[in-house]
Order: C-alpha cells, then sequence, then structure tokens
C-alpha cells in the first residue's frame, strides 16, 4: 500500500477514482486501485462516459444486443452506463461495507438536459436507482435552482444524492439547506435516515481558470499575484461554511436519528495550468471529512510525490477571505464568476451527452441486423 496515499486517507480525506470505464472494470484496473491505492469511491459524467464509449470496443456485443431489440439510442444509452455503475458498485462494495456506508460510492448523473426541470430531474433519479438497484450508489443531480428541489424530493424517497456542480458559496448553503431538508422529509416518510448519504461537489480548478483569466486582463502586478488563489479560497470558505452548518441545533436533531453528515467532495482537481504543481488541489484541501475525487493522473502523481501538510483548510478561513477582498478591489465579480461557471458546466455536460448520444446512435446502426435500423 502507498504510505502517501494512506497518509492522505487517515488525515479525513476520502480518495474517489474520477473515471469508470468497462474497460476498467472488465481488467481488474479498478479493484487493483481499491486494493493498492486506497482508492474507496468512483465519479462518472457524461463526459467520461463519452470518452470511454468512444475509444473502446469493449462495449460492441452490449451494443450489437440492443441493436436487434432495436431500443432507442437514450435507453441504450442509460443500458450502457448503468451497466458499468451497477459493475462499479459491486467492485466498491467492500468499501461501502467497511465504511458502515460512508465511502464504496459509485456515482452517476441524470441526463444533463434536465438540468433545468426539477420534475424530469426527479423521475429520472428514482429511475436511475431503480434500475441501478445498489445500495453504494450516489444519483448526481446538478445544484442549479431547479435541481435544489429535486435534491430534497430525491433525498425524501430515500435515494443517496451527490450534488453536483457547485461553484457558489450561497448555492452551497442552499444545497445543505436542500439535503436538511430531504432527510427531515425522509424521516416523516418512515426512512431510516441512517442508510442516507450524500455529498456535495464543489469544483475547484475551474474556478481558478475563470478567475485567473480575468486576473490577466486586469494585467497588473497586483493581479497577478493573486493568480491561482480563488478557487482554493473558495473551497475553504466553503468548508466554513460546512462546519457552521454541521454543528447547529437542527443537524444535531437529524444527527440523533442517525443522520450521516453531507461531506464536501473536491471535485475538478486536476490543476489546469502547467506551471501549478500537479498535486496543488489535494496538498491544500486536505482536512477531515471531505472526499477528493480525482483522475488516475493526479492520484499517481501523489502517490509518488504528494505532501502532506496538515489541515490547510479550517486554519486558513481569514486568508481566503482576504483573497477575495482583493479581487473585488480589482473589479473581478464573484457573483458573475460563479455564474459563469455554473452555465458553462451545463452546457459542457450537455455537449458531452450529446456526444454520447452521436457515438452510440452511429454504433447501433453499424450493428443493426440487415434490413433493420436501429
Amino acid at each position: 500500500m502507498n504510505d502517501r496515499l494512506k497518509a492522505l486517507s487517515e488525515a479525513g480525506v476520502s480518495i474517489w477514482l474520477d473515471d469508470i470505464s468497462r474497460e476498467r472494470l472488465r481488467t481488474g484496473q479498478l479493484q487493483q486501485l481499491l486494493e493498492d491505492k486506497h482508492v474507496v469511491g468512483v465519479t462518472s459524467n457524461p463526459t467520461i462516459f463519452a470518452k470511454a464509449v468512444t475509444d473502446a470496443d469493449d462495449y460492441a456485443e452490449q451494443i450489437h444486443d440492443l441493436a436487434v431489440r432495436d431500443l432507442s439510442v437514450d435507453e441504450a444509452v442509460r443500458m450502457i452506463t448503468t451497466f458499468d455503475v451497477r459493475w462499479g458498485c459491486e467492485v466498491m462494495r467492500p468499501a461501502y461495507d467497511a465504511s458502515d456506508g460512508v465511502d464504496g460510492r459509485v456515482s452517476i448523473e441524470v441526463d444533463p438536459r434536465l438540468a433545468h426541470d426539477t420534475e424530469a430531474t426527479i423521475a429520472e433519479a428514482k429511475g436511475l436507482s431503480w434500475m441501478i438497484d445498489r445500495p453504494n450508489l450516489y444519483v448526481k443531480i446538478p445544484a442549479t435552482k431547479a435541481g435544489l428541489p429535486a435534491i430534497t424530493a430525491t433525498l425524501a424517497e430515500g435515494i443517496s444524492v451527490n450534488v453536483t456542480l457547485i461553484f457558489s458559496l450561497d448555492r452551497y448553503s442552499e444545497v445543505m439547506e436542500a439535503f436538511l431538508s430531504g432527510l427531515e422529509q425522509a424521516k416523516e416518510n418512515g426512512h431510516d435516515i441512517a442508510t442516507i448519504h450524500s455529498v456535495a461537489s464543489f469544483f475547484v480548478s475551474r474556478v481558478d481558470t475563470e478567475v485567473d483569466k480575468r486576473l490577466d486582463k486586469v494585467g497588473s502586478d497586483e493581479a497577478a499575484a493573486l493568480r491561482s488563489k480563488a478557487a482554493i479560497a473558495n473551497a475553504r470558505l466553503a468548508y466554513q461554511r460546512f462546519e457552521k452548518v454541521f454543528t447547529g441545533a437542527r443537524w444535531a436533531a437529524l444527527e440523533s436519528a442517525g443522520a450521516h453528515k453531507q461531506r464536501p467532495l473536491w471535485a475538478s482537481t486536476s490543476v489546469k495550468d502547467p506551471n501549478l504543481p500537479d498535486t496543488r488541489y489535494v496538498t491544500e484541501l486536505v482536512v477531515a471529512d471531505v472526499v477528493n475525487t480525482m483522475p488516475e493522473g493526479t492520484i499517481e502523481a501523489f502517490a509518488d510525490h504528494g505532501e502532506l501538510k496538515g489541515d490547510l483548510v479550517s486554519t486558513q478561513y481569514a486568508d481566503a477571505q482576504d483573497v477575495f477582498d482583493r479581487l473585488a478591489a480589482l473589479g473581478v465579480e464573484y457573483d458573475d464568476v460563479v455564474q459563469v461557471l455554473e452555465e458553462e458546466g451545463v452546457q459542457k455536460f450537455e455537449a458531452s451527452w450529446t456526444e454520447l448520444l452521436e457515438t452510440v446512435t452511429t454504433a447501433l446502426k453499424d450493428a443493426a441486423p440487415t434490413g433493420a435500423e436501429a
């Protein structure tokens, strides 16, 4: 077992892999990461699935069978993606059992085209839960305005939720409110809330990408000094809000009924700026009760040369706020930054979903029996 990754886990950071594919499952690569690299969870998104299906032949047999059955492309995509996630849940089951359900989770996202449709998102979340039918499933729901009531309603049905695409601190507060309301409703509905889990996926590196672009336009020395600081400051202030909510009286009442905290999950943690250390968004965000979901390259980088410098989150709130005060003084508008990022995030996942649909459409046509159309 790798000492650096073990130490990261012991510091309170659950290591999850931000990737899934039929090849990883078939070859045992995911199993190996569980056994050798302290990986205790998996996240997926439309971009990951689009790449997996495009790059591999592992889906050919299933696509042939789906073509013979003359399924629609939407049905076929759901059959393909839920198959992988169900298999991933089986691989991760030991971590789920060992952690009493806290880890060992595999996430699948609702159709991103539904990001602004509350009722359709709820229905899709319930459908995915039914199709995959594994206790360690997370259904991913985006933290759009329409997503917030869907999060509450899905949790109220007893379904565990990974809330995704969080950029804004205020939106994160709304996400935690949706979580608490969902648990309260689930309890009223007769569900055992001890079995319901959730994470709140706070996107990290994309904040730096957007803010740094604006700082470069400012062009001053002070602006240059603030490059690559916004994302970590944002995550640190998010954790401050997490601490406040999950030490309050409302949470205490739920906790006494067996509820588990909705942990922050640091997503988008591979660096986009080649001038930054490749483990920056891991090392700088070590603190208890969090998840860091990483591409395999980031996991390997931390295993090779990652550093643990203690809690660099809850000890840095004042510095984090100072970063945003200085950004505001330079005219970098936080509310506009996070709004742009949320809109772009939904658009990117919609584009990846469209790519996935197009790839499967072509594959179904190629695999269709002679004289038939997929």
